[in-house]
């Protein structure tokens, strides 16, 4: 009887789940260059004027660091590019020219270790005046997965990707030609904390697990 019973609760602890369900990560900050505006060609300034960390939020491609700004400000744009930016650069939207800033990357960094597999991004697809959804993205220079918006929306998309672990992480965006712009409103990170090996306590149960069917088969 007591075989039977260690057996049974080997094979209980060996039936706990070894990760928490995925939420949202929060983000300590995150570094990139400036968007882009008039001085740029563009019709409005797509700068992200909101940024709170160093930097000049009102110059095309400035270096941003250490702050936090549109992209994590919990509010994606509810319209097209053309109706909600403006000259002052305060608009939802940051946005990159491509002749300008090939491929602009952010790098996001957290106050502790993440396992993050799902990244959602809010963009522009109106396809007016050469604003269009990237080709492509790519988390920590590898490319995730996602599907695309139809032409003349808005909206977000889901990557998905191997998952990836640490206390930062860098997203790239990538142009579809040399001469469109990329408009983006919001960025989501979803993850487990920590990383994806077991926490000691739940490798301690695993071991108790193994030790208990160990001590059943020696019994039988």
């Amino acid at each position: 009887m007591k075989s039977k019973i260690l057996g049974l609760l080997a094979l209980g602890l060996l039936a706990r789940p070894m990760a928490a369900s995925a939420v949202q990560v929060s983000i300590a900050s995150y570094g990139m260059n400036n968007g882009h505006g008039q001085a740029s060609g563009g019709t409005f300034n797509y700068w992200d004027r909101s940024y709170n960390g160093t930097g000049n939020t009102t110059q095309d491609d400035a270096p941003l660091t250490g702050g936090v700004g549109d992209l994590t400000d919990g509010s994606a744009a509810t319209d097209f590019w053309y109706n909600v930016e403006n000259g002052a650069g305060t608009g939802p939207y940051v946005g990159w020219y491509s002749p300008v800033r090939p491929n602009p990357l952010v790098q996001f960094n957290f106050t502790m270790p993440w396992t993050v597999d799902e990244i959602r991004v809010h963009v522009d697809n109106s396809t007016v005046g050469g604003v269009y959804q990237p080709i492509a993205y790519f988390v920590n220079g590898n490319p995730w997965s996602f599907t695309a918006l139809a032409n003349g929306t808005i909206g977000w998309i889901t990557l998905t990707g191997a998952p990836v672990t640490g206390n930062s992480l860098s997203l790239t965006f990538v142009h579809q030609s040399f001469s469109n712009w990329i408009f983006a409103s919001e960025v989501e990170i979803f993850g487990v904390r920590g990383s994806s090996v077991p926490e000691p306590g739940t490798l301690a149960l695993l071991s108790l697990g193994l030790l208990g069917l160990g001590f059943t088969r020696r019994k039988a």
